[in-house]
């Protein structure tokens, strides 16, 4: 982070002085002229050298130079009511205590103020609510001193909520104040009162903070911000983290309170594993060895999974096991006897899937776990279907009447003689975001802009069910690895889970402050994890409903991230272009992975957990060593970098940046003719590069066996 700036040379006088000069109330309008207001503001500017807010205001209020004076000016005010030695600052508090004969005044223009930041845009939202944060505090102090407890009492119950997350230890202690004496003698309640509250906003953030309390004339808000923040504004094109910094909040007092919050006990260990009730009588036509060996697989996997994993209580409940449940685990245990344990001297092997002729409205795709199917959503409203094992995709000729089916036989007539390797499965009314093939290949889940999500059975090829609540278009959908139940993220900034044999979202998972761009399940199901473009990730109970964990520290919106199947590590990555690994069990970051020269879009762990895979808008597949000790949750965050150029020369640049548009400084040609990679900082962590030709990467995943299958769009 670059050394910031202040407005105008001081933190606390820019947002003050701004305050005090851009202030007005009802009440002004009926003793003084506003025209008389707007020269002071437009004078004001002026001498600041606000210049473009001096235009605007020129424009719209239509006022021509002037060469008075702030002094001058504010002398125009009647000399009775603010007294013979008018100014600027006795102006506003003039007024001010005008404003607050009110006793609501403090819940209207707080509220407008909250739902000024709801509707803000994304990149602004956060640096504003943070903002917020001490207006809430000394309004909520200014209540108790003026003795308005009912009043104080309704304010910090409606908006605290707000703030509980970075902030749990110190709303908990305002909360204890019931009146004005408390609020006088309260050692937190005096570190506020006494002290500046120190806000990193950038330039265009600060401007539309004091041109909306300006436009709605809220002086009470204007009063707090000129006597209690302390607001420095950093260039516009240096991204605010999510997480707090160390010049943000009130110097010697503990601001982001997270940890607190994160401290909530929660079960990571694996589910109990269903005996296999049928195991025997499926493992008679494989061999007697191949038999014992699986069952002796068996016992060490359910061995592992017994130390430190969930009670009967804690388990979600799901519906009685199936022969296809039997099936998958059988086939685990042969993929985990031929597993490959990764490393950095064992690299997995990458198999890409490029799709052609797309059009570039191939938004989203997804590959059956056991690599069979392949399925793509586009911007026409369908999904295209593939078969990866080229064998045919073949629908029912007609209408299927379950009274002429009386066996398999009389099944398999009833679908066309051949069919194809590949089909269309239409029934969204817009673009498709978000698809997710159950385990067992039975099902596929989709998610759309028309605010549905649609299950479709590949069996028949045909949508099964359609699920509505949310409010906007749905960006994500994600199946529990046991099926059944499934997960959606939307636009509506909520989360919701849903489960197979129900119309109606069972949970709904509110709380971000701007979309929610992914969703995955926790490996027991008992968890979802969900990333915004609030810069967060939040981890939320499925049975209880509520967050359990909040995960800061992106400069960037979220649109990626997975759980390692041990269930104890996390990592998410997005527009900011690295990858943050954390201990779920924590909430710590404990490794930030830089390398990609683009957003990253999927993520995947080794069975291990011990290796990452990662791809993203620079058309790369790129693979990290994941520091998996004991004790790494209390480790400082591990950022160690090395120029691309000099540690692996042999990779080739990426040929198209994100725009799609040739990126003239990302690669050289030496004087061989030979491409030369650009000098990038990468991570100690990163093993290994893989570039495509010219292919974002859409989607990546880890197989049982480790094998790495990434799929994207082949584009000009």
């Amino acid at each position: 982070m670059r050394p910031t700036k202040d407005t105008d040379g001081n933190g606390g006088d820019a947002s003050g002085n701004a305050a005090a000069a851009t202030s007005g109330s009802s009440t002004a309008k009926t003793r003084a002229s506003q025209k008389q207001v707007e020269k002071i503001v437009l004078q004001y500017l002026q001498d600041k050298g606000y210049k473009e807010a001096e235009k605007a205001l020129r424009s719209d209020a239509k006022l021509e130079g002037s060469e008075s004076t702030l002094a001058d000016l504010a002398g125009g005010f009647p000399a009775n009511e603010v007294g013979s030695d008018a100014s600027v600052p006795s102006w506003v508090l003039f007024y001010n205590e005008a404003e607050q004969g009110n006793p609501d005044a403090y819940n209207q223009s707080y509220g407008s103020l909250r739902r000024w930041i709801d509707s803000s845009l994304d990149v602004y939202k956060h640096e504003l609510y943070a903002a917020s944060y001490p207006v809430f505090v000394h309004a909520y102090l200014d209540l108790l001193a003026r003795g308005l407890t009912e009043k104080a009492d309704e304010f910090i119950g409606k908006y605290a909520g707000d703030h509980v997350v970075y902030h749990a230890s110190d709303i908990t202690t305002l909360r204890t104040l019931r009146c004005a004496d408390h609020a006088a003698t309260n050692e937190l309640a005096k570190i506020y009162r006494a002290n500046k509250y120190s806000v990193r906003m950038t330039r265009v953030g600060f401007e539309l903070l004091l041109s909306f309390l300006q436009d709605h004339q809220y002086t009470l808000l204007m009063r707090l911000v000129n006597q209690h923040l302390n607001i420095r504004t950093v260039d516009g094109t240096e991204p605010i983290s999510s997480e707090g910094a160390a010049d943000v909040g009130i110097t010697g007092h503990t601001q982001n309170q997270i940890d607190a919050f994160n401290s909530q006990a929660i079960a990571l260990g694996q589910p109990p594993i269903d005996p296999f009730a049928d195991a025997g009588r499926r493992a008679r036509d494989a061999s007697a060895t191949e038999a014992s060996q699986l069952l002796e697989t068996f016992g060490r996997v359910k061995q592992e999974n017994s130390s430190g994993g969930l009670s009967a209580r804690e388990v979600v409940p799901m519906p009685p096991a199936r022969g296809a449940d039997v099936d998958r685990q059988i086939a685990d245990l042969r993929a985990l006897r031929k597993r490959v344990a990764l490393g950095p001297a064992a690299l997995p092997s990458v198999c890409m899937y490029t799709l052609h002729n797309t059009g570039g409205t191939l938004n989203c795709t997804t590959v059956s776990d056991d690599v069979s199917l392949l399925a793509g959503g586009f911007s026409e409203s369908y999904i295209k279907l593939w078969s990866l094992t080229h064998e045919p995709l073949r629908r029912f000729r007609g209408t299927l009447h379950p009274h002429t089916i009386a066996s398999e036989r009389d099944l398999d007539a009833a679908r066309e003689p051949t069919g194809s390797e590949s089909c269309r499965l239409v029934g969204h009314s817009g673009p498709v975001f978000g698809l997710d093939i159950s385990f067992d290949n039975k099902y596929l889940v989709s998610a759309s802009e028309d605010r549905t999500a649609r299950l479709w059975s590949l069996e028949t090829l045909t949508n099964v069910v359609s699920y509505k609540g949310h409010n906007y278009p749905v960006w994500d959908v994600a199946f529990a690895p046991q099926g059944f139940y499934f997960a959606t993220a939307s636009h509506d900034r909520t989360a919701r889970l849903w489960s197979c044999d129900h119309i109606h979202a069972l949970r709904i998972f509110a709380g971000h402050l701007s979309d929610v761009n992914c969703v995955r399940f926790h490996p027991n199901s008992k968890y979802v994890v969900t990333g915004s473009s609030d810069k967060s990730v939040r981890l939320w109970d499925v049975q209880r409903g509520s967050c359990v964990r909040v995960f800061t520290g992106h400069t960037g919106s979220v649109d990626s991230v997975a759980i390692s199947p041990d269930g104890r590590i996390m990592a998410s990555a997005g527009e900011d272009q690295t990858v943050n690994v954390w201990d779920l069990g924590s909430g710590r970051r404990m490794e930030e992975l830089v390398g990609h020269t683009g957003p990253v879009y999927s993520l995947g762990f080794s069975q291990e957990g011990t290796l990452l895979v990662s791809g993203g808008a620079d058309e790369t597949v790129r693979a990290w060593s994941v520091n998996r000790s004991p004790d790494a949750s209390d480790h400082p965050i591990i950022v160690k970098r090395r120029e691309a150029g000099k540690q692996q020369p042999e990779e080739q640049p990426k040929p198209k940046s994100e725009e799609g548009e040739k990126d003239s400084g990302a690669k050289k040609r030496d004087a061989a003719g030979i491409w030369k990679a650009k000098k990038v900082e990468e991570s100690e962590a990163l093993l290994a590069t893989w570039r495509t030709k010219s292919t974002p990467i859409f989607d990546i995943m880890m197989t049982k066996r480790n094998l790495a299958v990434a799929t994207g769009a082949f584009t000009l």
